[in-house]
């Protein structure tokens, strides 16, 4: 009977808890709601979420900002001396971005093109409208032509929560180390969470390296919902086609941003993966002339899911199953990129989507094509693929598999970042941070190649 009474009491204990739990959960969640409805009340002129990026060329810089108010205008001023010096005042354009959850949370997105800079200029600028100014944030304009060494950092896969290397990349940036930024895709995780208020607060997070250098991205997953809204409103990159896939020159490199999302989420229809191949082909054709490979040698692609994998994630690093993005659609086998970047000789590819970091050998079709057994970096035969997902999210790391590929030649799952140094037209400079490790460099490497352009036909 002791036992039974025990056992009772024990049980509604349980229960009680349990609804106390619930209760105060709900609580919270109401208080959290009514605020956001306070805050939706509020006019809120003052600029948030600065972030620049690349125009149509080198010398004009996009800014783009958010306000929670319509003060219809879009204003930015700029001098190369905020202080002393006459202000350059250019007006653009705004749009009103409603989220698609429930709340359909309202916010103004201002766009501003800085055009006809002068190269290799330190220039400082505000944004905003009279009804409110954002602080004076600087940027420096590349060099140019094409003889200059640009330096990036690029990574994948960095959200609001863990994000394990943005305190680095904020100290990187305002030591002026970084020409650009490269984001492979997965923000914020996710930026329509809480009905777009975890994509403000994540845009926010970034505007200490993003309205400094420009910021550019390609869409992963994470930014499926409603169609990748907030990623296409949110991201202005050069070209017509809503941030999906574009492409810019900097120094010696011809970069090509793509969407491997077009693959997986054909509910959106298949004309936007025609429409994409059949751009990555001119661009690719073009940039593989052989006048322009003289310019600029180096091509360089930027995607979000990678065509190899380290690890066993069944859905789409199974060994077994075929990446949509390297051999195509399933079945079909068309449209697959990997067939597309070795014909016109892309010398370097950046993944993410898996939370760690791997090098591999020159690779095509499963195969390794190193320059040589004494240095296979050394006028490889094959695109070089590089997986850069561990930036940090909530989503933490990702184990290797037991049984490693023989393409894997390096790999760490550390959080951290990888660093880019195109030196000139044959050598680039590769590095990955550690922030496991105070900064430390746990990886480096050189691409050296005397020549470039298609790659001799495989058996």
């Amino acid at each position: 009977m002791q036992r039974q009474q025990k056992f009772f009491l024990l049980s509604t204990l349980t229960l009680l808890l349990a609804g106390a739990a619930a209760g105060l959960a709900q609580a919270t969640e109401a208080k959290e709601e009514q605020a956001d409805e306070v805050a939706g009340n509020i006019v809120h002129y003052q600029p948030e979420q600065v972030h620049l990026a690349f125009g149509d060329n080198l010398q004009d810089i996009m800014v783009t900002w958010s306000t929670r108010g319509s003060p219809n205008a879009s204003v930015v001023n700029f001098a190369r001396n905020y202080a002393t010096d006459k202000l350059t005042t250019v007006n653009g354009t705004w749009q009103r971005f409603v989220d698609g959850g429930k709340k359909k949370r309202t916010q103004y997105i201002h766009n501003v093109e800085l055009k006809g800079l002068q190269p290799d200029t330190r220039y400082e600028y505000t944004c905003g409208s009279p009804l409110g100014w954002s602080p004076v944030f600087h940027f420096k304009t590349p060099p140019a032509g094409e003889q200059w060494s640009p330096s990036l950092a690029i990574y994948g896969d960095m959200g609001n929560e863990n994000a394990q290397s943005m305190g680095r990349l904020q100290q990187d940036t305002e030591r002026g180390m970084y020409d650009a930024i490269i984001h492979v895709g997965d923000f914020a995780y996710d930026m329509d969470t809480k009905n777009a208020a975890v994509g403000d607060a994540f845009m926010r997070q970034i505007e200490s390296v993003a309205a400094y250098v420009p910021y550019m991205v390609c869409p992963g997953n994470h930014e499926e919902k409603y169609n990748f809204s907030n990623y296409r409103a949110r991201f202005n990159m050069p070209g017509d086609t809503d941030s999906l896939w574009y492409s810019f020159n900097l120094g010696p490199v011809h970069f090509v941003s793509f969407s491997t999302e077009v693959y997986y989420f054909l509910s959106y229809g298949v004309k936007l993966l025609t429409k994409q191949f059949e751009w990555l082909e001119r661009d690719l054709a073009e940039a593989n002339l052989p006048e322009n490979r003289a310019k600029r040698p180096w091509i360089i692609t930027f995607g979000h899911r990678p065509m190899y994998c380290s690890d066993d994630k069944e859905y789409d690093c199974n060994a077994q199953l075929e990446t949509y993005i390297r051999q195509g659609l399933p079945m079909l086998k068309w449209f697959g990129l990997e067939d597309l970047f070795y014909k016109h000789g892309v010398d370097v590819e950046f993944f993410a989507h898996e939370h760690f970091y791997t090098r591999l050998w020159p690779i095509y079709n499963f195969k390794v094509y190193n320059g040589s057994a004494e240095a296979p970096y050394t006028n490889p035969k094959a695109p070089i693929q590089i997986i850069t997902g561990s930036a940090g999210c909530n989503e933490e790391r990702e184990p290797f598999s037991y049984d490693l590929p023989v393409w894997n030649a390096f790999h760490s799952n550390d959080y951290g970042y990888t660093r880019l140094k195109a030196h000139n037209g044959t050598h680039l400079h590769f590095e990955q941070v550690s922030d496991d490790q105070d900064g430390a460099i746990v990886d480096s490497f050189w691409v050296i190649k005397d020549k470039h352009g298609a790659y001799p036909p495989q058996q």
